[in-house]
């Protein structure tokens, strides 16, 4: 909003020179009157009048005001800005060389940009207006990136039952994703959050049932059937192992964990005592045949003269 406050010797006059400093006519400028002409004591002294005069500028200037300053803030150059009014929206083009850091990755920048005017435009009077800016092509090119991500995505999610959340979006992207997943059959999307972290969930009709995990720290019991059993129980088994047969069952026998690390120890260590308990019960003997024993020369018996006592009588005579 343009305004100035001007004096004169009446207030037509006072409000004339404020149109003329603002380069407008009567008939677009308000005006507020501050004082009116009024003499001083005894009439030796005049006052003049003093009025305030503002033009209301549209939606489209100031926006327009608002991004350029922006701009020229973060040290952009020659640059123009092209603006198109459709309905309650207002499109502003950027065009201009080196342009790129405006719009940041993946949008981000120029998507501030974008919401810093739209809040500042409809501060004002008047109905809302939705703003959209765009440089070097930018928004058609995002448009067709979100929505092969979006068909890609669903159709993974159809396939395999799992739900996927994307990153952070904002309002004009999640819708883009919206309407491409609801041309992909079997597949729902839906927004989950707070701005500016609402995201965009995509699920399938029919998805996938998962075990409630109970089993902290320990191993899950594999069930023969396919999954995991509740409590640790092993499934009876029929004695014929076939199905559909009538057979005795045999009862659940309890068998503790013997994978411990000191059982482990236990059973190498005994195995190497067995092992040189065996070594040493299994030498190998000498054998001999019948001839080898015949040929064996046999102990000859001891001679009675050969026969003498250890301790002789000994004659003192």
């Amino acid at each position: 909003m343009k305004e100035i406050i001007t004096t004169g010797k009446t207030v037509d006059q006072a409000i004339e020179d404020a149109c003329s400093q603002l380069n407008v006519s009567r008939e677009e400028a308000e005006f507020e009157i501050i004082d009116l002409p009024k003499k001083g004591l005894f009439g030796l002294k005049t006052y003049p009048a003093k009025v305030r005069v503002f033009v209301k500028e549209s939606k489209e200037e100031t926006a327009v005001e608002y991004v350029t300053s922006i701009l020229k803030a973060m040290g952009a150059k020659d640059f123009t800005t092209e603006v198109k009014k459709e309905g309650d929206s207002l499109n502003i083009t950027l065009q201009g060389d080196d342009l790129g850091f405006v719009i940041g990755r993946r949008g981000e920048t120029i998507d501030a940009i974008q919401y810093l005017a739209s809040l500042a435009i409809n501060r004002l009077d008047g109905d809302y207006m939705r703003i959209t800016i765009d440089s070097g092509n930018f928004r058609e090119k995002r448009e067709k990136t979100l929505e092969s991500l979006a068909r890609r995505l669903a159709r993974n999610v159809v396939k395999t039952g799992r739900s996927v959340t994307l990153e952070p979006m904002n309002p004009y992207e999640r819708r883009i994703i919206h309407s491409t997943v609801s041309t992909v059959e079997g597949a729902l999307s839906s927004s989950v959050g707070e701005e500016p972290n609402r995201r965009v969930v995509i699920s399938s009709a029919n998805p996938v049932k998962r075990y409630n995990n109970n089993y902290k720290g320990r191993k899950k019991p594999y069930h023969t059937q396919g999954g995991y059993r509740p409590n640790n129980r092993r499934p009876q088994r029929e004695e014929n192992g076939s199905e559909g047969q009538d057979s005795e069952k045999k009862p659940y026998v309890f068998r503790p964990n013997t994978n411990t690390k000191e059982d482990v120890e236990n059973r190498k260590r005994a195995a190497k005592q067995n092992n040189y308990r065996n070594e040493r019960k299994f030498e190998e003997k000498p054998v001999f045949n019948d001839a080898e024993k015949t040929a064996m020369p046999r102990s000859a018996a001891p001679k009675e003269a050969e026969d003498k006592p250890l301790y002789a009588k000994i004659d003192l005579d």
